[in-house]
């Protein structure tokens, strides 16, 4: 989905920012995750791009009253939500609906302490983002692996296996929509037949889309819960400006609960800890964000087009092996080094020695053997440097 504005401001996307020494985990954290501080580092997913000035503008301004008390959330916030995903997704949520949490991961893990007991099943579909392992584990909860099949350079849901795998104390099922690492903007048609069958076993699906902003020109997005009013009724949407305007360190996330139960439920367990009350400048950012980052959004989405074209003709021209798997969305890109045939740590060990740090496929589960994650979300610049380093770990 494209916009088109009068009077358009250009951004710049090749400007280099030097994000050393700022506590940033991508860069001052290499050699605690890599061994060494001197390689280029395209794994955790944030971006190398400064975050919009219109967003910078709201927190400088909110600064200068120089107080930063307890704060609360406004009708503005709650209504920049409601308008951005009708204008971006086409969903119609009810300002009641929506929740807070300070992490996508942190309403996740929150509202499957709400839904489900110890004990209960709660079904994940690997290869998938790794701390949905972390979640279902550190509650206590049964870990039920439902894997997506491959196909011709598509991951998708493995229904027959799903059917099989339910149990009489299986509660949730983790849904990645858009899905991280392969990127696939899942339709309307495959989300409706997951949610059907969880709707016939009484499983409530808990959805994080965090990535839903990040859509590729021809797919979209599909909110599970904008499908029907009965999907609606048995899921849970985490969401967050985070991943598409780099407002990661500002903790601030937000999730939609159409069902007054399950809400209830979840406010409960959120409230418990005093994580209801948030961070300030989080709560300014997203509000400027959806009220003004629509231009910003198309331009960005452009250029990460791009740098995936360039990414796609490196491997194509020069490690015909590697298989990149094309995104319908999302900045994180899925390359299947199998070919080579190296083990997992040899295969990073490599990677780390001519000067580039990835994601190590396993990390998403053992489905995930032999893959690397790319984050393409860097100037040009670096991500050119970047191929080349891989070119040379295998020459």
């Amino acid at each position: 989905m494209w916009f088109k504005f009068k009077n358009m401001k250009t951004y710049n996307f090749d400007t280099i920012v030097d994000r050393t020494n700022t506590n940033c985990i991508k860069y001052d954290a290499r050699t605690t995750f890599f061994g060494k501080a001197d390689l280029l580092p395209l794994w955790v997913a944030d971006m190398d791009f400064r975050t919009p000035d219109f967003i910078v503008d709201a927190v400088k301004k909110r600064a200068e009253h120089e107080i930063f008390g307890y704060t609360f959330r406004s009708e503005s916030y709650t209504q920049s939500i409601v308008n951005w995903l009708k204008r971006r997704h086409n969903w119609e949520i009810k300002p009641e609906w929506i929740s807070f949490s300070p992490g996508v991961v942190a309403g996740l893990t929150m509202a499957i302490e709400a839904l489900s007991k110890p004990g209960d099943g709660v079904i994940i579909q690997p290869p998938v983002y790794f701390p949905f392992f972390d979640s279902v584990k550190g509650t206590g909860r049964e870990m039920i692996e439902n894997p997506l099949k491959l196909e011709n350079g598509r991951y998708y849901f493995d229904l027959e296996d799903l059917k099989q795998k339910i149990t009489p104390t299986t509660k949730l099922l983790l849904l990645s929509n858009p899905h991280n690492p392969g990127g696939m903007a899942w339709n309307e048609k495959e989300l409706t037949e997951l949610a059907q069958i969880c709707l016939e076993n009484k499983i409530v699906i808990i959805s994080d889309e965090i990535h839903s902003d990040l859509i590729f020109d021809g797919f979209r997005h599909t909110p599970l819960a904008g499908i029907s009013d009965e999907i609606a009724q048995n899921c849970v949407v985490c969401m967050a400006p985070s991943k598409t305007f780099n407002t990661a360190g500002l903790t601030t996330s937000f999730l939609v609960i159409p069902n007054k139960r399950h809400f209830v439920a979840y406010e409960r367990v959120m409230h418990l800890p005093h994580l209801h009350m948030g961070n300030i400048f989080g709560t300014i950012a997203l509000e400027a964000a959806y009220k003004h980052g629509d231009e910003w959004l198309a331009q960005l989405m452009r250029y990460l087009q791009e740098n995936f074209n360039v990414l796609d003709s490196f491997f194509k021209t020069n490690l015909p092996e590697v298989k990149v798997m094309r995104p319908e969305a999302t900045y994180l890109i899925w390359i299947d080094f199998s070919a080579f045939g190296l083990s997992d740590e040899i295969l990073n060990q490599k990677l780390i020695d001519a000067g580039v740090g990835l994601n190590r496929g396993v990390q998403f589960g053992k489905q995930g053997s032999g893959f690397m994650r790319i984050n393409i979300g860097c100037t040009r610049s670096m991500l050119e440097e970047a191929l080349l380093c891989i070119k040379k770990a295998f020459q």
